[in-house]
């Protein structure tokens, strides 16, 4: 993946001001040659998120906060997979989700029968990427992310198994994963910047910004959601195409249901892989 020059092994010297934490170089296949992010030893405070920020941009460094989940794995067992993730410039988000379309036919969410015709979902054709909500962002996205991770933050002990700040060398907040490697959508996708240039198009569409990321789970902050039934339900085929965990795996097994109660005016997305 072509990126900037590495910033972490400089942070000592960089004029951060960092609570105690580690540098992460361990990936499936053994330490990689630098270090792949950094992240606190104790809990975010709420303060850690735009503080970071907007110190860390200068450096080339985004924060993400980061989970331990129930199973209490902390990046350094995320079986990172660096040396496979591709650069998200080379994917087109439209062609990436129609060829998980396809891939999913035959699955179609719900009780299993056929696809009403006149509804997206597999077993249909791909409806192409959701249009652009017609209302403007109401605040800036990384205010709204800073937010997000605010409110999480205040309950940090308690939330996911934990919630810690991180930085990660990354240009813009949609190639963090692809930027550490991250495998957490393994069963779906090996080459999770395919999965990038989908966030990238929803960073450009939605002001979306990757404010979680867990062992195989993600939360994405949202500065201007679908306001629109109609909007919701373009938007839901491609979280299905994304994430079809979220549908298949989440009563009530719904497209529609899930565009209504997930996606419409929700200021933040949630994903996970089995």
């Amino acid at each position: 993946m072509a990126t900037l020059p590495n910033p972490l092994p400089s942070l000592a010297s960089s004029g951060l001001d960092l609570p105690p934490g580690s540098l992460v170089d361990a990936t499936l296949d053994g330490p990689w040659h630098e270090p792949l992010l950094w992240y606190a030893d104790g809990p975010a405070a709420p303060r850690d998120w735009p503080d970071l920020r907007a110190a860390g941009w200068r450096l080339g460094l985004l924060p993400v906060l980061v989970t331990g989940g129930s199973r209490d794995q902390w990046p350094e067992d995320w079986d990172l997979c660096p040396d496979g993730t591709s650069y998200p410039g080379d994917h087109d988000a439209d062609e990436v989700l129609a060829g998980y379309w396809t891939d999913d036919a035959d699955d179609e969410p719900g009780d299993g029968t056929a696809a009403d015709e006149d509804s997206p979902g597999p077993g249909s054709s791909w409806p192409g990427l959701a249009p652009v909500p017609g209302r403007e962002a109401p605040e800036d996205p990384d205010t709204v992310a800073a937010g997000l991770a605010g409110v999480i933050a205040a309950d940090a002990e308690e939330w996911l198994g934990g919630a810690r700040i991180a930085l990660v060398p990354a240009r813009r907040s949609a190639d963090i994963p692809a930027a550490i490697g991250w495998s957490g959508p393994m069963n779906h996708e090996n080459d999770v910047a395919r999965l990038c240039a989908v966030l990238r198009s929803w960073e450009d569409r939605y002001d979306a910004r990757i404010v979680v990321l867990g062992f195989d789970t993600m939360i994405v902050s949202v500065g201007r959601p679908p306001a629109t039934i109609e909007e919701a339900r373009a938007l839901a085929a491609e979280h299905y195409a994304f994430c079809p965990d979220n549908i298949d795996q989440s009563p009530p097994y719904d497209l529609d249901a899930y565009a209504e109660k997930a996606v419409l005016n929700q200021e933040a997305w949630s994903f996970w892989w089995d």
